[in-house]
């Protein structure tokens, strides 16, 4: 290819339908991933590949043309039967002993989206460096270098098989969780799933018991009506918050288009952000199950991990944005948690990867054990860590504004925010200071989309709203 369109962002390949997203692409692509297997990982290789899609228009064509072409190249193939989350889908590549994967995900992007994610045989994000490598092979593929088997071949020479990967995830949970316990709850759980793939996943596993699951937005609408895009985060979940007050729900859950981020809200349909639901899942693991090991974080996610790491004597490491860093070192460190402030939490005992499903359960089972609601939880975590609010502004801008953006955020550094002294600046992905008193903010252009982001965490939401604004103006944006 003269000039490739394909370049892996913050979590895979993400691009417009029709116009660089296209069969003749997926296919590419997939191409250079069999030919990097081959030959960086030729054991691996032989023990094939899962290959799985979401509920967007046409996934299962971009999954079948992925399929073909992984066989094409003598890699095997288990290609999921319906639309699968992608942590089921990167539990199966553990629990097959497979030696990757490739899921057809755009996850919260908007529906005219489309993307494309690797995995790894331990069933997380293929590292930066083997991305790269993927990408280098990439760039020298044409048409004609695309080797593929139709999928009847493909069955017929035994490369290929269609399968159901729910009975072994939902056998895995069942043993990470009393689910017997939260279906004897009398309570009612509210749960978003947006159109997207997680549609079904909690009432299918928690039926049975006197816990009251109502479903919304849960049928397969690749259109997302009523949703900016299926990301749950405030703008997109009026409709949950509304219904957990109408129903008097003791907690409302949300999952992005492939289930892999999980939004929440409290009994008041008041939204928990997701810096504050990294906390209470830490809490929840020391505290409540008494486990101890490392957290990982994203330099995005909220200091309250710090905190708790200090109180429970527990490490907490800290890595760029996106899980293809978290993931390794979660496996480097046999981490507790790891998590990121867009919603995405992964668990010791589990796979290295995000998983909205694992993380709404566990919420859920903190409310179920405490006794708690969760706005008292939310003030117990707050009594140990100390108050702290979070907010984020996402702002479009035109992709050619963004190289002046960043020379003028390197050249005008600066030494005070919202009338706070900077005491630390990192500009490692992103523009990020720490304030005098453990307030930060960021400003981190989207590896998936043209968003500009500016997150701020700190003591008050006034100081938050004063940090926001004040990066915006550094930016110009």
């Amino acid at each position: 290819m003269d000039s490739s369109p394909i370049k892996f962002g913050t979590d895979g390949w993400r691009a417009i339908v029709g116009a660089d997203y296209t069969v003749a692409n997926v296919r590419l692509l997939t191409q250079a991933v069999a030919q990097y297997w081959l030959a960086a990982h030729p054991a691996e290789a032989e023990r094939g590949f899962v290959v799985a899609y979401d509920t967007r228009y046409n996934a299962e064509m971009f999954a079948a043309a992925a399929a073909e072409v992984l066989a094409g190249n003598g890699i095997p193939v288990a290609l999921t039967a319906v639309p699968t989350p992608t942590p089921v889908f990167s539990h199966a590549i553990v629990n097959r002993q497979a030696g990757g994967g490739i899921t057809l995900t755009a996850s919260h992007n908007p529906f005219d989206y489309q993307g494309y994610k690797v995995r790894s045989g331990y069933g997380g994000a293929t590292p930066p460096e083997e991305l790269a490598e993927i990408e280098t092979i990439l760039d020298d593929l044409h048409s004609r270098d695309v080797r593929a088997l139709s999928l009847a071949q493909a069955q017929q020479q035994g490369l290929c098989e269609q399968f159901d990967p729910a009975p072994a995830y939902l056998a895995h949970i069942g043993r990470l969780l009393d689910l017997e316990g939260l279906r004897a709850w009398d309570g009612t759980l509210v749960v978003d799933a947006m159109y997207g793939a997680g549609r079904d996943w909690f009432s299918n596993i928690l039926q049975g018991g006197s816990l009251l699951v109502y479903d919304i937005h849960n049928e397969r609408n690749p259109m997302f009506p009523g949703l900016h895009n299926p990301e749950p985060i405030p703008g997109n979940l009026y409709n949950l918050f509304g219904i957990v007050r109408q129903l008097g729900a003791q907690l409302g859950l949300a999952n992005d288009g492939d289930a892999d981020r999980l939004g929440a809200c409290d009994e008041n349909g008041e939204f928990l952000n997701q810096l504050t639901v990294i906390s209470l899942l830490a809490l929840y693991l020391l505290e409540v199950r008494g486990q101890r090991g490392p957290l990982v974080k994203t330099f995005t996610s909220s200091t309250m991990l710090n905190r708790l790491g200090e109180i429970f004597d527990v490490p907490v490491h800290e890595t760029p944005v996106g899980f293809k860093y978290v993931a390794p070192k979660m496996l480097e460190t046999n981490a507790l948690l790891g998590g990121e402030e867009s919603g995405g939490y992964a668990f010791r005992g589990h796979v290295p990867e995000r998983d909205g499903i694992l993380a709404g359960l566990f919420l859920l089972d903190y409310v179920v054990q405490s006794g708690r609601t969760p706005t008292e939880l939310v003030e117990r975590l707050f009594d140990k860590v100390g108050p702290h609010f979070y907010d984020r502004l996402d702002l479009d801008f035109p992709p050619e504004e963004r190289a002046p953006i960043t020379a003028r955020m390197h050249t005008h550094a600066p030494t005070k925010l919202a009338a706070s002294e900077v005491v630390e600046s990192r500009t490692q992905d992103g523009f990020h200071y720490t304030l005098q008193g453990g307030a930060w903010v960021c400003v981190r252009f989207s590896g998936t989309e043209p968003i500009m982001r500016i997150y701020a965490e700190a003591g008050s939401d006034e100081q938050v709203q004063a940090l926001i604004q004040a990066a915006r103006a550094l930016a110009g944006v």
